[in-house]
């Protein structure tokens, strides 16, 4: 049995072909092992499914489970008193009718925002009564609504800008059982641009997966050199590009590093279908039904 498939055996994320199928770990730094994720391609609901339903609501992400995306994404800030919140910008200002900074305000102020009517003024197509008075939740009140059942694809935004996130990230984790005693989940990827951010996690916990984010400003001339792949290996199972500033030697080269390789964020279908075609692990994107349209009709071909 391939490396692959004995991790997965353990069940550590649910893909869209029948069964489960997994890595075992990889070695890491200091010989620490560290876990490696599926070569099979994971539909990662972006916020949740944010092309139809306000993003980081409980609405966004009950919908991407529906449209059958396996794993739910949420973008960490962190609240003036250190409760970490479902938002994607370090403001309130473009997703609430609030103004202001996150980490200047506290939850309970956080909490009188609507955070659903700005989706319904600017799509007025999507719009759904049930969206206005949408309340900004909190990382463990996510975990609560969805449970140990779901799983959950974590990014730290702006760890820079808020002392000790990753600390009370994975007391979020071990206080809702998503991290056992051991250290160990199965349930939780955590993804960051900063890698100082990741690599605190990783010492911290090294048993959790995490993905190394990346940002490419030109189209089709994105590297990645041999000495960046060796460096993220050390503390990550693979790397999350922007989709379409990479090319097909740029996927080859990552997965015969043995990394995964997750790109952002991917609406479209025939890119879908040109990014599993180079062997890319997973994608993000704002309509996990799409996505999973395309990976059936992969599978039939």
């Amino acid at each position: 049995m391939s490396k692959v498939k004995r991790w997965l055996k353990c069940g550590v994320i649910v893909v869209l072909t029948v069964g489960l199928i997994g890595a075992l770990p990889l070695e890491g730094q200091a010989g620490t092992k560290k876990p490696n994720l599926s070569a099979s391609i994971l539909n990662i609901a972006h916020r949740g499914a944010s092309g139809y339903a306000p993003e980081h609501t409980i609405p966004a992400y009950a919908l991407g489970q529906k449209m059958k995306g396996d794993y739910i994404e949420i973008d960490l800030q962190m609240t003036k008193d250190g409760h970490l919140i479902a938002m994607h910008d370090e403001t309130v200002d473009r997703t609430t009718n609030g103004t202001g900074r996150v980490k200047d305000m506290t939850l309970a102020e956080i909490k009188k925002l609507d955070a659903g009517s700005w989706f319904n003024e600017k799509y007025p197509a999507l719009a759904n009564p049930a969206y206005v008075g949408l309340k900004v939740s909190t990382l463990e009140e996510v975990i609560h609504r969805f449970g140990r059942n779901a799983r959950y694809y974590i990014e730290t935004k702006a760890p820079e800008v808020y002392p000790g996130m990753e600390e009370e990230l994975l007391r979020v984790l071990k206080r809702t059982g998503l991290i056992n005693g051991r250290g160990r989940t199965n349930k939780v990827i955590i993804q960051s641009f900063s890698q100082e951010s990741l690599l605190k996690v990783h010492q911290l916990n090294p048993r959790i997966p995490l993905v190394q984010l990346l940002w490419y400003e030109t189209a089709g001339t994105a590297q990645i050199t041999d000495e960046e792949i060796k460096n993220i290996k050390r503390y990550a199972v693979g790397v999350g590009p922007n989709y379409d500033k990479i090319d097909q030697a740029y996927v080859s080269k990552v997965r015969q590093a043995g990394l995964e390789i997750h790109p952002y964020t991917v609406n479209e279908p025939s890119e879908m279908k040109k990014l599993i075609r180079w062997g890319v692990t997973g994608m993000f994107t704002n309509y996990p039904d799409r996505l999973h349209r395309v990976l059936r009709e992969v599978q039939k071909d």
